[in-house]
């Protein structure tokens, strides 16, 4: 019989990969909790909850439950014109988890979607007003996604080579990680004095895609009290650190300044169907609203507000406001911070980092490339090992689901000392 991967390989191609020199993807067949099988058998730890969407476990059956029930009555119906329970629902339920400046809820498909919405409707909003501000500022080496104006805010200039000269105009200011604080604040001053700019996007707190590199609350208030007084519009992506991963419901919990737009998907629905949503204040949405109907905001896509994912999304709020799983994740918060007390001493790791359930530590290698042979050397380690982690070039990091066992953290911690140890 023909393997998955051998199937595989006719048809499919894969994001970030390489296909001339990649290994064959792994073909999983099952998952249950924090662990996923191949079609060999083998069993694999996932470490980083499939790309930081699975906080509940795959295969959470009150989630599917949830989901089996709406299909029953209602699996889809357009947004244009219409509406339905499950999205009113769902605002009705995430408003109170969000800042109170959050009014208004526009759905999409995933978090580059989620940030195109929110660079759009900052543009258009000056436009709408007749003012020119055609710019936007973000951090260096920071990812917001891969369709355009998400990649152009991006900063991991590999991603976005191909593209130079059809991106939106976006000015880079330093990630204001320990001693950078005031030289970030400082480039922010000197472009909102230009008035040039519509809006400053930002992962609040820490930059995923980056290494998960962290820098404190306190700064990025700073950033957006600069913003706010020279009407610059702040955008928090929290398409990775939204729903529990940094410990608080979102990273802007941290915060005393609050954004204008928030972007939300990736845990969203629990790992189990493609949505996003990008949140505004009640200010925003007032740019747009007009007896001009050229000054609507033209965007949409075809399962906007889809029924399904509206329940996935309903359950899994649900499950995050449990006791249990707020326990959970200050359980992995306590098991995180005992093994970078204990890994941070070891004389190959350069630092170490906690933050809710997010663990990272930097390998002393000097400086590696994002997909180089350092980084595939630990990938394959791990994926021997059975566990799922994927470095970013000397960046190894941990964010597992939430429902993880203390005996499995135990076995990813134990495999990440293993290879500081055989990986040289």
């Amino acid at each position: 019989m023909t393997s998955l991967q051998d199937r595989d390989s006719q048809y499919l191609w894969h994001p970030y990969t390489q296909h001339k020199t990649a290994a064959p993807p792994i073909a999983v067949t099952r998952g249950e909790g924090a662990l996923l099988w191949d079609e060999d058998g083998k069993q694999y730890i996932d470490a980083i909850a499939s790309w930081w969407v699975n906080p509940y476990g795959h295969s959470n059956k009150f989630i599917a439950d949830a989901i089996y029930k709406q299909l029953t009555s209602l699996e889809h119906v357009l947004f244009g014109g219409f509406t339905h329970e499950p999205a009113v629902l769902l605002a009705e339920r995430l408003m109170p988890l969000l800042p109170d400046n959050q009014k208004k809820i526009f759905f999409s498909d995933n978090g580059s979607t989620a940030v195109e919405i929110a660079l759009k409707v900052a543009l258009q909003y000056y436009y709408n007003k007749g003012e020119k501000r055609t710019k936007i500022i973000a951090f260096e080496n920071a990812f917001h996604g891969d369709t355009f104006a998400a990649m152009a805010a991006s900063g991991i200039s590999f991603f976005t080579e191909a593209f130079k000269g059809s991106l939106i105009e976006v000015t880079r200011i330093p990630v204001p990680v320990e001693g950078r604080e005031e030289e970030s604040i400082k480039a922010l001053r000197e472009l909102a004095a230009t008035n040039d700019y519509a809006a400053f996007i930002f992962e609040p707190l820490v930059q995923g895609a980056a290494g998960m590199v962290m820098y404190e609350p306190e700064t990025l208030d700073t950033l957006i009290s600069i913003c706010k007084a020279n009407n610059i519009f702040t955008i928090a992506d929290e398409v990775m650190t939204g729903f529990g991963k940094t410990g608080k419901k979102f990273a802007c919990d941290y915060l005393e300044q609050q954004p204008d737009m928030m972007c939300l998907s990736k845990a969203l629905t629990g790992g189990t169907i493609p949505m996003a949503l990008t949140t505004f204040t009640q200010e925003l949405f007032d740019g747009f609203y007009d007896d001009d109907v050229n000054k609507a905001l033209f965007h949409g896509h075809t399962f906007t507000a889809n029924p399904t994912g509206c329940a996935a999304a309903l359950a899994s709020i649900e499950l995050l406001k449990t006791d249990e799983m707020q326990e959970n994740i200050r359980r992995i918060n306590r098991r995180h911070l005992l093994f970078k007390e204990e890994i941070e001493k070891h004389p190959r790791v350069k630092s170490a980092r906690v933050l809710g359930v997010i663990f990272a530590l930097n390998i002393d290698r000097g400086t590696e490339e994002y997909y180089g042979d350092f980084r595939n050397r630990l990938y394959n380690f791990f994926i021997a090992k059975g566990v799922i982690l994927r470095p970013v070039g000397s960046t190894i990091y941990i964010l597992p689901p939430y429902i993880i066992s203390d005996a499995l953290l135990d076995t990813i911690y134990d495999t990440v000392k293993q290879a500081i140890e055989e990986i040289v």
